[in-house]
C-alpha cells in the first residue's frame, strides 16, 4: 500500500482525488460546532483512505457461488481520515447529509477473539441507532486483529461520503475499505489491496452481518479508472482489467428503492443457492460431513462452487431434480445444513432452490461471454447487440429469483425502448438486486439518452433518478495520501 505526502500526490498528479477530503480536514479548526473544530489535533498528520462505490455491470449475486464478474470503480467515494491519540480509544465521527454522527469505544473491546466478534456483531445488531458505526469498527478490529498488532496508541476517524446509501453501488464496501487502509497506515501496516479486502469482507460478514460476497471489497480496494475489474470469486482471483473501448460507456441509473445486502430476499436466495449445491453435492456423490450445524463437502469437482458446473451439466444432470420451492425444515431434516459460512437456513422459510441454484450457473457462463466480447474492441455492430442481450438475460435470472422491483423493471424497459440509433445496448439490476441501481452500456454519445431515460422515470414514478456516469480509481491505485491539518 503506497504513502504519500500531499506534496507527492501533487507532482504525481493524484492530488485532485484527495481535495474534498483535505479540504475537510483543513476547515475544520474554523468550524462553528466545537466538537467539530477539537476532533482532529493540530499537531498530528491525518492519513487519508479513498475507496469508491461500484458498478456491478455483470455477475452480481453470482459472487457468492465462484462466478466471474465485471466490475467498475465508479467516481464516487467515501473519505476516512485518520489520525493517532493518546487515549487507548477509537472515536468515530461521521458527517452525512450535514449532520455529525459520532461513536467512541475502548479498544480493548474491539482487539479481542472470537468472542469479541461475537460481542460487537451483537451489540450492533441490538443497537439500530448505532448500526452504521459496525462497518467502521469492524473494519478497524479486522485490520489490528489479523495483523496481529497491540496499538500502543488510540484512533480518530472522521468520515465522509458522496456515495449514496442504499442504491446497490456497495457504499457499505467504500466505507470498510477507505476506513481500514486509514487504519492500516496510522498503524504502520502494509496490506495488499487484495488481503485488505478479503479483511473488509470479513468484517462485514461477521460483525456487521451482511452476507455479502467479495466482489465489491475487491472492486473499492483493486478497481482501476475506466477500466472493469475481472475477477473469479474463488474465492479472489484477479484476472485483469477490462479496458472500456473508446466511444463507449457502463452508466448507473438509481432506481430510488432501497437496497440493502443484508435484507430478507438477497439472503434467502443466497441460502436457496446453498441449499441446491448441497443437493447437487449429493446427487453426484460427494461425501459430505456436517459439524455444528455446518456441512463440508469433499468437493474435488467442482472444488465447491455452483458456478463451475457447465450449462450443459446443470440442464442434463441436476436442473430438473432440484425442487422448485423447499421449505427450510424439510432440507434440514435431510441435509443436515449448507456449507455457507454466513448465512443459515431457518425452518420456517420457503426457499426458491432451483432458481437461485440455476442463476449462478449460467451467469458464470453470461460474464464470460460478456467479457469475452467486450475484449474485442467491439469492432463489430453485433457485438455490443450480443453484449445487450447478455444484460437482460441476466436481469431476467435476478428477476425469477425474486429480486427484481417495480422500478428497475421499468428502468430496464425504458432502455429496451429507446431506438437503436440512440446507442443504448442493454441493462441489468446489479448487485443484490431488490431495488438499486440499473447498468445501462452504451455509447459515449448515448449519455443523452440516459439522463432523458432517467427524467422520464422521475416523471412517471415521482421518485429522483440519479444517474452514475463516470469511473474512478480504487483504493490501491491511489494508496493512502497523508497531510498535515494546517
Amino acid at each position: 500500500m503506497r504513502v504519500r505526502s500531499l506534496e507527492q500526490l501533487t507532482a504525481d498528479g493524484d492530488a485532485a482525488w484527495f481535495a474534498s477530503a483535505i479540504e475537510l480536514v483543513r476547515s475544520l479548526p474554523n468550524a462553528s460546532d466545537p466538537s467539530l473544530a477539537g476532533f482532529l489535533a493540530a499537531d498530528r498528520p491525518v492519513a487519508i483512505g479513498r475507496a469508491p462505490g461500484r458498478l456491478d455491470v455483470m455477475g452480481g449475486i453470482a459472487d457468492y457461488s465462484g462466478s466471474l464478474v465485471l466490475e467498475m470503480p465508479l467516481a464516487c467515494a467515501t473519505f476516512a481520515m485518520a489520525q493517532a491519540q493518546d487515549a487507548p480509544r477509537l472515536d468515530v465521527l461521521s458527517l452525512r447529509e450535514g449532520r455529525p454522527f459520532r461513536f467512541g469505544i475502548d479498544l480493548d473491546e474491539i482487539t479481542g477473539g472470537a468472542s469479541t466478534t461475537e460481542a460487537l456483531a451483537e451489540r450492533f445488531a441490538r443497537d439500530v441507532s448505532d448500526r452504521w458505526a459496525a462497518y467502521v469498527v469492524g473494519s478497524v478490529s479486522r485490520c489490528l486483529t489479523s495483523n496481529g498488532l497491540v496499538p500502543t496508541h488510540g484512533l480518530r476517524v472522521l468520515i465522509t461520503s458522496d456515495v449514496p446509501e442504499g442504491k446497490g453501488v456497495s457504499s457499505s464496501a467504500a466505507l470498510e475499505v477507505a476506513t481500514m487502509a486509514a487504519t492500516a497506515a496510522c498503524y504502520g501496516l502494509d496490506m495488499d489491496g487484495a488481503t485488505l479486502a478479503t479483511a473488509c469482507q470479513w468484517s462485514e460478514n461477521h460483525i456487521a452481518r451482511a452476507p455479502c460476497g467479495i466482489m465489491d471489497q475487491m472492486t473499492s480496494a483493486l478497481g482501476q479508472h475506466d477500466r472493469l475489474l475481472r475477477l473469479r470469486c474463488q474465492p479472489a482471483s484477479v484476472e485483469g482489467h477490462v479496458a472500456v473501448p473508446d466511444g463507449y460507456r457502463f452508466y448507473g441509473i438509481d432506481s430510488g428503492i432501497r437496497h440493502a445486502v443484508s435484507g430478507s430476499d438477497y439472503g434467502t436466495v443466497r441460502t436457496a443457492a446453498f441449499m441446491g449445491y448441497r443437493m447437487i453435492a449429493e446427487l453426484a456423490g460427494l461425501a459430505a460431513t456436517t459439524e455444528g450445524g455446518r456441512v463440508h463437502v469433499q468437493d474435488d469437482r467442482w472444488g465447491g462452487y455452483l458456478a463451475n458446473i457447465t450449462p450443459s451439466e446443470f440442464a442434463r444432470d441436476f436442473a430438473d431434480r432440484l425442487p422448485n420451492r423447499m421449505r427450510g425444515r424439510d432440507f434440514l431434516a435431510r441435509y443436515g445444513g449448507i456449507t455457507d459460512v454466513v448465512t443459515r437456513v431457518s425452518p420456517e422459510v420457503w426457499y426458491p432452490v432451483r432458481q437461485a441454484t440455476s442463476h449462478p450457473v449460467y451467469e458464470n457462463d453470461r460474464v464470460t461471454r460478456f467479457g469475452d466480447l467486450l475484449s474485442t474492441g467491439l469492432e463489430h455492430a453485433d457485438t455490443v447487440v450480443n453484449m445487450g442481450a447478455l444484460m437482460f438475460r441476466s436481469h431476467a435470472s435476478y428477476s425469477a429469483c425474486g429480486l427484481g422491483s417495480d422500478g428497475t423493471d421499468r428502468l430496464v424497459d425504458l432502455v429496451v425502448e429507446t431506438e437503436p440509433a440512440e446507442g443504448l445496448f442493454g441493462a441489468k439490476i446489479t448487485g443484490g438486486g431488490s431495488g438499486g441501481t440499473v447498468a445501462v452500456f452504451g455509447t459515449e454519445a448515448a449519455r443523452t439518452s440516459v439522463h432523458r431515460i432517467a427524467r422520464q422515470y422521475e416523471q412517471e414514478t415521482g421518485v429522483r433518478a440519479f444517474v452514475f456516469d463516470g469511473s474512478g480509481p480504487g483504493n490501491q491505485q491511489l494508496g493512502v495520501g497523508v497531510i498535515q491539518t494546517t
